[in-house]
């Protein structure tokens, strides 16, 4: 059977990774000619999950939007509907198969491998420019996928075949699996490739790079060249998800790719930064488990004294106070036995020294010492800070009740009856040692739940500006200016200091949208408000009620400042024009403005009175500024 049969029934097999739902439909949507960014996103739209995704990729660090993307429309115009079509078929080959029914085959490692090698080659590409970044990063993505492809339709065979050539070469994988399925995963991944559509020069480039070598300097063909850029990206994906001594074999193959494409290592090191930048963002896009990128760099070895030096030594810090040498003395043999680390002191006052100074966790007191004894120790080592939390053993004589309660009250954690038994030292260490590790991971979560609690309050004072900002302006909102007006509106009712509000229109504002459409409609309106903001006051706000209209909240202005502002708004807005997007008229601005009286109701009513003024402007000519009487 040749491979052209064998790929033939693996496809009649039903079982090939292949893309679903959404995705298939954006394929065949992107096939027929006039497709609009309109059709693409309502078909987007319809997948919850792929629209947060694509939402996401529009507002990541990578893609470096200028504002805030919350409309599918928007991504794709940002995108390009080639990008969103490739991004919906990675997204949906990875979403459907993260795991299955092969046992050695390693679903995570695989497309964590693939998720390097995609960035690799987008970044590469990036660089030196033969295809398209976002082509570069979905072929590279899927060029290995006749490996998943053979692990899903065959997974007891294929987990046969590799064990059979564990830790040998890609050939030797190769036979294998032409010996049992008649066909490779080389040859499964072009002939996916070629179903989903993928132009000749990407199949071409594919086929390429497969084969050994990694000279570029005489490639002169775009497959030829990308091929080559394929082969350096197939190592960088090689060297992230392999072990640490493996990469150190890897790293003197890629070098030379690298130099082959023209790459330095000071370059290929830059490149390197650049894809771990990308990588977690990536990874939760996709939703693959990854770890941190490693360093393109050899695994440093530690002389083994130092590695021995550094490891932190076993069981608990802790301090033994007893006056008598020779009690000391054994105790402190038997813990440093058990693995834990001793200090001495003779009496209390000592104990307290070492205790400052050393830290320790656990203490073991006497009880009978001179001048400071055990109980008088332990009560001025719980009045200290950084002995609150010190488990205490004391060390008595008598198995009193009268004594006992002393203890405990001094504040005594635990007791030990001299004469001390190893055995019930080590039981009462490790019961201590027990409370002690308990009181670490209470002391840990708390931490968490503080830090948890301090990016809650600031992912909610985020939200709180977000709810009152426009998006394409960037400036407060309606919700805003209505808040802030009735905040003002107070204040002069309270004192008596005048206030001014002023509504500002943008003359002909549909033509401009009619003629030359809405993304050059919202750059206009960005312009406005930014040519608004740096013309007011400090004391002055100014918010987007909508559409072409902006309100003007100006605080302790009277009807004669008003109407200098206004004319200065209207004069700045008429001479700071927007070069770049080919007006055929000038833009200009009406200026409606109300001043608070005695007359006027409440801030809703001065609002509806600046409206009325704002009418008259437009009725009286437009580009002019009108005061309501």
């Amino acid at each position: 059977m040749n491979h052209a049969s064998a790929f033939q029934e693996l496809k009649v097999s039903g079982k090939l990774p292949s893309p679903s739902g959404i995705a298939l439909e954006l394929m065949r949507l992107m096939q027929k000619d006039g497709v609009t960014v309109q059709e693409l996103a309502k078909l987007v739209q319809m997948d919850p999950a792929l629209t947060g995704r694509l939402l996401q990729l529009a507002n990541s660090p990578a893609v470096g939007a200028r504002r805030p993307v919350a409309a599918v429309v928007d991504a794709v115009a940002l995108l390009g509907m080639n990008t969103v079509r490739q991004f919906a078929l990675c997204l949906s080959v990875v979403n459907a198969n993260r795991t299955g029914a092969c046992e050695t085959f390693d679903y995570n490692g695989f497309w964590v491998s693939s998720l390097a090698r995609a960035l690799a080659a987008q970044a590469i590409s990036a660089r030196q420019r033969c295809v398209a970044p976002e082509e570069a990063f979905t072929c590279a993505l899927l060029s290995e996928i006749g490996r998943l492809a053979l692990a899903t339709v065959y997974p007891g065979d294929y987990d046969e075949c590799l064990r059979a050539v564990k830790d040998g070469t890609d050939e030797a994988l190769i036979e294998c699996e032409r010996a049992r399925f008649s066909i490779d995963h080389r040859q499964v991944t072009l002939g996916l490739l070629k179903d989903w559509g993928f132009p000749l020069i990407l199949l071409e480039a594919v086929a390429l790079h497969y084969t050994q070598g990694h000279a570029a300097s005489t490639k002169h063909s775009r497959g030829e060249l990308f091929a080559a850029q394929l082969r350096l990206a197939a190592r960088l994906g090689q060297f992230c998800s392999a072990e640490a001594s493996a990469r150190d074999t890897l790293l003197p193959q890629i070098i030379p790719m690298a130099e082959g494409l023209g790459l330095s290592k000071a370059e290929l090191d830059e490149l390197w930064a650049q894809l771990a930048q990308q990588w977690q963002a990536w990874s939760r896009l996709l939703c693959i488990q990854a770890d941190e990128m490693p360093t393109l760099a050899p695994t440093p070895v530690a002389p083994r004294e130092t590695a021995e030096r550094a490891a932190p030594p076993a069981g608990l810090p802790i301090l033994l106070v007893d006056d008598d040498v020779l009690q000391v003395t054994r105790l402190a043999k038997k813990l440093k036995a058990d693995g834990h680390t001793v200090f001495t002191a003779r009496n209390g006052d000592d104990g307290l020294k070492v205790a400052l100074q050393e830290k320790p966790k656990l203490v073991i007191t006497d009880w009978r010492m001179t001048p400071m004894d055990g109980m008088q120790f332990c009560r001025t080592l719980r009045s200290l800070e950084f002995g609150r939390h010190i488990y205490v053993i004391m060390l008595t004589a008598a198995e009193d009740d009268e004594v006992l309660v002393q203890a405990f009250s001094a504040g005594a954690d635990d007791f030990i009856v001299k004469p001390v038994q190893d055995r019930v030292l080590a039981a009462r260490v490790h019961g201590g040692q027990r409370i002690i590790r308990l009181q670490e991971e209470l002391a840990r979560e708390q931490a968490e739940i503080r830090r948890y609690a301090s990016e809650l309050a600031i992912a909610n004072r985020r939200l709180e500006v977000l709810a009152m900002t426009d998006n394409l302006t960037e400036i407060p909102n309606r919700r805003y200016a209505f808040a802030r007006l009735e905040e003002e509106w107070a204040v002069w009712r309270r004192t008596g200091r005048p206030l001014s509000v002023m509504v500002l229109d943008l003359d002909h504002f549909k033509a401009i949208n009619d003629t030359l459409g809405h993304p050059v409609g919202d750059q206009i309106l960005a312009h406005a408000a930014k040519i608004i903001q740096v013309t007011l006051r400090a004391s002055d706000v100014v918010c987007r009620l909508g559409g072409e209209e902006f309100i003007v909240i100006a605080a302790n202005t009277d009807r004669a400042a008003a109407q200098l502002l206004g004319e200065r708004l209207r004069s700045a807005v008429e001479q700071n024009q927007l070069g770049t997007v080919g007006l055929t008229k000038s833009l200009k601005v009406s200026v409606g403005i109300a001043v608070s009286s005695a007359r006027t109701a409440n801030g809703s009513d001065l609002l509806h009175q600046a409206d009325q003024a704002l009418y008259l402007a437009k009725h009286g000519g437009r580009n002019r500024v009108c005061i309501h009487s």
